[in-house]
């Protein structure tokens, strides 16, 4: 598949091509992998994506599979042993973060049925498709991104500056921002 033309920012890692061919902008509607995703891009805030690629098995064993209903009820002693793991990112405040997030993960659940119902009513169901000629001119932020970053923060999420969001909204496929050349851009 090397002959292929990929976005510019996942060439020459196999682990980062494999990601970007099987699952980046790809559209996510299930609640388990949009708080894996969320997950993920909390602890990348500050770091490269693909030293959190690198961990991602890690971080899916020490957080019992991304399951936030298990994530939410984790006490001091489980947290503690995730500050003990040096698989993942050991960042206090993003560790408890995630468990916080999972607690507010579930009560956005509750009010609009699914976090996917959620956080797809701020693109109208529909994953916007924009033409990104190269990767490095590609926005870091929105205001889509701007508005559900604010949101979640009011609603008692951390660690979801827009930046995050929007790395959130690429991966997850709420926005569609393969490079135009790209093989994937009319995939997905």
């Amino acid at each position: 598949m090397s002959e292929l033309k990929r976005c510019g920012w996942c060439m020459g890692d196999p682990l980062y091509e494999a990601y970007h061919d099987e699952e980046w902008g790809v559209p996510v509607y299930n609640d388990e992998t949009l708080f894996e995703f969320l997950v993920l891009e909390t602890f990348q805030a500050g770091l490269s994506w693909i030293t959190i690629l690198r961990k991602r098995e890690n971080f899916r064993e020490a957080f019992d599979d991304f399951d936030y209903k298990k994530i939410a009820e984790y006490p001091e002693e489980k947290i503690q042993q995730l500050l003990l793991n040096a698989g993942i990112i050991r960042n206090k405040l993003k560790v408890r973060a995630t468990v916080t997030n999972a607690q507010a993960f579930m009560k956005l659940q509750e009010e609009f049925g699914s976090f996917s119902n959620y956080i797809w009513g701020f693109v109208a169901g529909q994953p916007i498709k924009n033409s990104v000629q190269d990767y490095k001119k590609a926005p870091p932020t929105t205001e889509i991104s701007d508005k559900l970053s604010k949101d979640l923060k009011k609603r008692g999420f951390k660690f979801v500056g827009s930046t995050v969001i929007y790395a959130h909204m690429q991966a997850t496929g709420m926005v569609n921002d393969h490079e135009i050349d790209c093989f994937r851009y009319k995939d997905v």
